[in-house]
């Protein structure tokens, strides 16, 4: 088995996720990171040596289009002109492979990966290369973010076979579907310590020509080897572990890789991740008398304070960038994604009601704002993403982070008034590049510019707090504040005339799920009523355009048309178990914040139809896709990590047990405690892995309480009639009345708020 890679610049590949802190089996190489060139094979090889986009493929409409021109993902339309004779994945290309007895060229990614978006350019726009691929291979090209089933099983043996995984991930296949070399990124030509894109495609012909018996042989040999490794199951094991354990384990695990300056869990690149912030605020919860207990709300309010300060935030337009290429969450990738946006909005809120400090709650009402500004369709769904290169200029090639950067001279001419009051001569422009760190040079290091592309140019990240600020000038901090304000919103506006990212306009169920529950959990939190009303405009969405009555089947994806409408593909792309998850997930926090019994009614029926369309009886816990989408795929996979999101088993345990709650079935608590026992043995290897699953895991041994406020006492209400112990609550003297109940045993009536305060902190 050969591996080749050097050493990544800045971002070479895409990171998902994060890397795991120290006590993790993965380590700096998770499934979420890449390298600059990886290339695993199955055998010994010989040594030797965009859609939308703005200036890519569709800038040259005299080139002739390829079938991916009839496909409605914005990844393959960006490849719909390129000299490459691309397949979409399906059965016409696994035919053509078999018959012409030819290698399957896979390559997956998403249409807002800048790494992507580079071999692209330099290789499948190469006439050569593109002769070379449609002479000698068949070439599939996958959106990641429409199949992750395909993305997931490739990727198992990436990461199997190398140190790394990302994208664009590169596969070659058999006609059969199994793996034998895989990579991520490749440059077109070789370099002094790279092998060129070229050069693979040559030595993987000719081993095909001369070696292919053997090929196929290590083929077989390596998908046997990941069945079994990949196998979660439960085994000879009739209970889950101590969640005690897991928890202790697991708080550690990040206690030893916290950055106790910076915050966060690794040293660069640096991910957001929001399970492990969830994590550590349920185990602040359970442990709010202990030392640690204190030290892990402290990691968390930290963490989500040095990243609201940092460059990963978008001080102007708000939302998060993807991830810091640094330590101190300064330069970001640049990308924005929806998933991020909606765990982190439900992070900033929780951190809001456990400090009380409305930092956070400021935070996460300007994440909703620029949801609902830039990936909201005016029908209610949410996109799924906005590039991270853009056009400095019309017409110019488009380059990473030039959409979001600022040059010291262009800070000075829009911010040229002086400022009163101050102790020495102050423009607005010069506040605010102090409190922001710009600098004349450019505060971007080269060594995370190394093609030089963001010379003089600087992120604007908070250095120092408004007091410190206002102190320096002599000015009152009010004073500062709507100093800085009123310059974020005339840099705004002046950035709204330059070329615009590119956006993603895709629409998937689970990314929607998530932003529902960031809505109805925001808006449960900060008391604003129009944030559950987006959140219940969202679930509207979903029922209307990505469910399918007859079935009770959700659709993976939907598309942004002309005019407002919504598109789907045909045939309709179905759900995976992430989206009906992360669904249902949201629509329980949707009745939670809006107590309409209609999202709680249907999140039963999604869990119904998960239960039947994903669940392995056999083995316990669920599948990620169903039998039939995956037929062909060489595995059929159990996500068992919270990475960028969290896997979609954790979240289906959480869910299973409040469904429980809600409900009383036995059934909905069997199937989660046989979920989290066949992850026993990856919870006790690294729960750190699963930090998202471990939080189940406690709510499960935990006894758990419920707080019921009768409104109107109706005993005819859905959940009356599911939980009929509720039947014998009463209101006293016709006022809102609180129970507190544990095990559907309840507390004597509660009907003020104080008196509800005190027995919950009990």
């Amino acid at each position: 088995m050969s591996h080749l890679s050097s050493p990544p610049p800045k971002h070479k590949g895409e990171h998902k996720g994060h890397s795991l802190p120290r006590g993790s089996e993965r380590g700096s190489s998770s499934r979420d990171k890449d390298r600059s060139v990886t290339v695993s094979t199955a055998v010994s090889m010989p040594a030797g040596g965009k859609g939308s986009r703005t200036n890519c493929s569709q800038s040259t409409p005299q080139k002739a289009s390829n079938r991916l021109i009839s496909e409605k993902s914005p990844y393959l339309l960006q490849h719909a002109y390129n000299p490459v004779d691309w397949y979409p994945w399906g059965q016409e290309a696994f035919d053509k492979a078999r018959k012409e007895n030819k290698p399957i060229f896979l390559s997956v990614g998403y249409s807002t990966c800048h790494w992507c978006h580079m071999m692209e350019e330099e290789s499948f726009q190469n006439e050569e290369i593109g002769r070379l691929l449609n002479e000698d291979f068949v070439s599939v090209k996958v959106d990641r973010e429409e199949r992750p089933d395909v993305d997931k099983v490739y990727m198992t043996f990436v990461q199997a076979t190398s140190s790394g995984g990302g994208w664009p991930m590169s596969v070659w296949l058999t006609p059969n579907l199994q793996p034998f070399v895989g990579g991520t990124y490749f440059p077109p030509e070789d370099g002094l310590t790279r092998v060129g894109f070229r050069t693979v495609l040559l030595r993987i012909r000719e081993q095909w020509k001369q070696n292919k018996n053997a090929l196929l042989e290590n083929s077989q040999r390596v998908t046997t080897a990941l069945l079994a490794r990949s196998e979660i199951c439960t085994g000879d094991r009739q209970l889950p572990p101590s969640a005690a354990t897991m928890n202790s384990r697991c708080f550690q695990q990040l206690d030893e890789g916290y950055d106790e300056e910076y915050g966060g869990f690794a040293e660069a690149p640096k991910f957001p991740t929001p399970v492990i912030l969830s994590f550590l605020f349920s185990y602040w919860l359970s442990h709010r008398l202990t030392q640690d207990g204190s030290r892990a709300q402290q990691m968390a309010l930290h963490t989500l304070k040095m990243m609201a300060n940092g460059g990963i935030r978008d001080h102007i337009g708000q939302g998060f960038h993807r991830y810091s290429t640094d330590r101190q969450w300064h330069v970001p990738h640049f990308e924005k994604m929806l998933y991020d946006q909606g765990q982190l909005v439900v992070a900033y809120s929780q951190a809001f009601q456990i400090s009380g400090d409305e930092f956070y709650s400021d935070v996460a009402k300007g994440i909703l704002q620029y949801v609902t500004r830039n990936l909201s369709h005016r029908s209610g769904g949410f996109y799924s993403a906005e590039d991270a290169d853009s056009p400095p200029e019309r017409g110019a090639r488009p380059k990473e982070g030039a959409f979001y950067v600022w040059t010291v001279q262009e800070v000075q001419q829009l911010l040229p008034e002086p400022v009163s009051g101050a102790t020495e001569p102050l423009t607005a422009g010069q506040l605010l590049m102090k409190h922001y760190g710009l600098t004349e040079a450019g505060n971007i290091s080269p060594s995370q510019d190394p093609k030089g592309e963001l010379q003089g140019q600087n992120v604007l990240t908070v250095r120092y707090s408004l007091e410190l600020t206002a102190a320096r000038f002599g000015l009152e901090v009010e004073a500062v504040r709507t100093l800085l304000d009123t310059g974020l919103e005339k840099l705004f506006q002046a950035r709204k005339h330059r070329p615009k990212p590119h956006l993603d306009s895709k629409m998937l169920a689970a990314w929607n799920g998530l932003m529902v529950s960031g809505f109805a959990v925001a808006g449960a939190a900060l008391g604003m009523e129009r944030l559950i009303n987006q959140a219940t405009n969202g679930a509207k969405f979903l029922k209307r355009h990505m469910f399918d009555v007859a079935s009770s089947r959700l659709m993976r994806t939907c598309y942004a048309g002309s005019g407002g409408t919504v598109e789907h593909s045909n045939p309709p792309s179905w759900g995976f178990l992430e989206d009906y998850a992360f669904v249902v997930r949201g629509l329980l926090d949707l009745y939670e914040a809006s107590l309409e019994s209609a999202w709680l009614e249907w999140a039963l029926r999604l869990q119904d139809t998960q239960d039947r369309l994903f669940w392995d009886s056999r083995g316990g816990g669920y599948f990620c896709s169903e039998t039939e989408l995956g037929a062909g795929l060489p595995l059929r996979l159990k996500d068992d990590q919270d990475g960028a999101e969290p896997s979609a088993n954790s979240v289906s345990a959480h869910n299973l047990l409040r469904l429980h709650g809600f409900t009383g079935h036995k059934d909905w608590i069997d199937k989660c405690v046989c979920l989290l026992t066949a992850f026993s043995e990856r919870m006790r290897r690294v729960p750190v892995a699963l930090p998202e699953m471990v939080r189940a895991l406690s709510a499960h041994q935990q006894t758990l309480k419920q707080v019921l406020i009768l409104a109107d006492g109706d005993p005819s209400s859905f959940l009356s009639r599911q939980l009929p112990f509720l039947n014998t609550l009463r209101r006293l003297e016709d006022r809102a009345t609180a129970y507190v109940c544990e095990n559907q045993a309840c507390s004597m009536p509660i009907t003020e708020p104080s008196e509800l305060r005190k027995l919950l902190h009990q």
